[in-house]
C-alpha cells in the first residue's frame, strides 16, 4: 500500500499535491536531504517526508473523506512498524488526524507545539519608503548574522543558544549568497534569508530585527526587496509565519503575501 520515493520522483508534480504545494513547500527541501525518509501511498493520495531527528511532514489529498484518511493513517502507522517519529507537521486537519492515529497505534501522547500560516506573494503590492538599503550579507557581517540567528531561535523556538554555536550556520548561509541584510548608515538592522528555491517558489525564512529597532519598517522593506528579487527570478516567494506573532503576519500581508493555509507542528511524547 506504500512505497519509498526519492528526489527524482515526479510525485510532487502531481496535480493533487500542487493544490496544496505552498502549505507543503518544505517537502521539496526534505526530499533533497541525505537519508530522508520519503514514503507515498501507491495511489499518491498520501505523502510522508522526514529528515532524521525532525518532524515528518504529512500530506493527504483533500479528495478523500475523513474516514478514508483515518484508515490510510492507520495503515501507515502499521507500515512504520517499530520506527518511532518525534512529531508530525501538516495542515491542521491532517496533522490532527495523523496525531490521533499515531498516538493510538503507538500509545503516545501528543501536543501542538506551533501553529503557522503558509503565505505566498504573487506580486509585491507595497512600495516601502524606508531609510537604508538591502544588501547581500558578506563575511564582514558574520558576527551580526550569527547574533541575529541566536535571537531568532530564542524567539521562535524558546531555545537559548550562544553566539559561537551559530557562527558555523551563519558562515554557511553567507557563503550561499542567500542572506540579505538591511543597512542604515552603516548599521545592520534586519536580516532575511532565501532558504530554498525550486521550480515554482522561493522560500524565505530567518526574518529578524532586534527588538530595539522594530516598528521602523526595516523588516518590511527587506522582505519586500527579497520578495521582489525572487519574483524577478520567475519564482513566487513564500514563507511560513508563526501565528503567535501577529505583527509579523501583518507585515507580510501588507507587503502582498496572501494566506494559503494553516499548518500545525505536533510533537509526540
Amino acid at each position: 500500500m506504500f512505497s519509498v520515493f526519492d528526489k527524482d520522483s515526479r510525485i510532487l508534480n502531481d496535480s493533487e499535491f500542487l493544490k496544496d504545494e505552498v502549505m507543503y513547500n518544505l517537502i521539496h527541501r526534505i526530499i533533497e536531504t541525505e537519508n530522508a525518509l520519503c514514503i507515498s501511498s501507491i495511489d499518491n493520495k498520501m505523502i510522508y517526508a522526514q529528515t532524521p531527528n525532525h518532524n515528518g511532514w504529512c500530506w493527504i489529498s483533500n479528495d478523500m473523506e475523513e474516514g478514508e484518511k483515518e484508515k490510510l493513517i492507520e495503515s501507515f502507522v502499521d507500515y512504520l512498524g517499530s520506527r518511532d517519529i518525534q512529531g508530525v507537521t501538516g495542515s491542521n486537519q491532517t496533522a490532527d488526524l495523523f496525531a490521533k492515529g499515531y498516538a493510538k497505534g503507538k500509545q503516545k501522547q501528543w501536543h501542538v507545539y506551533m501553529e503557522m500560516e503558509a503565505y505566498h506573494c504573487p506580486f509585491v503590492k507595497k512600495n516601502i519608503m524606508t531609510p537604508g538599503e538591502a544588501m547581500v550579507a558578506n563575511m564582514e557581517h558574520l558576527e551580526k548574522v550569527a547574533f541575529f540567528l541566536t535571537k531568532f531561535i530564542e524567539e521562535a523556538f524558546g531555545d537559548v543558544v550562544d553566539l559561537e554555536s551559530q557562527k558555523k550556520s551563519a558562515r554557511k548561509m553567507i557563503e550561499s549568497g542567500n542572506v540579505y541584510v538591511w543597512g542604515v548608515e552603516g548599521e545592520i538592522v534586519s536580516m532575511a534569508n532565501i532558504a530554498h528555491r525550486f521550480p515554482r517558489h522561493g522560500r524565505i525564512n530567518g526574518v529578524f530585527t532586534p527588538v530595539s529597532l522594530r516598528k521602523k519598517g526595516y523588516a518590511s522593506a527587506l522582505v519586500a526587496e527579497v520578495s521582489s528579487l525572487i519574483i524577478r527570478e520567475g519564482l513566487t516567494p513564500m514563507l511560513y509565519a508563526d501565528l503567535k506573532n501577529p505583527s509579523a503576519n501583518k507585515i507580510y500581508q501588507e507587503i502582498g503575501y496572501t494566506e494559503c493555509g494553516k499548518i500545525s507542528d505536533i510533537r509526540f511524547t
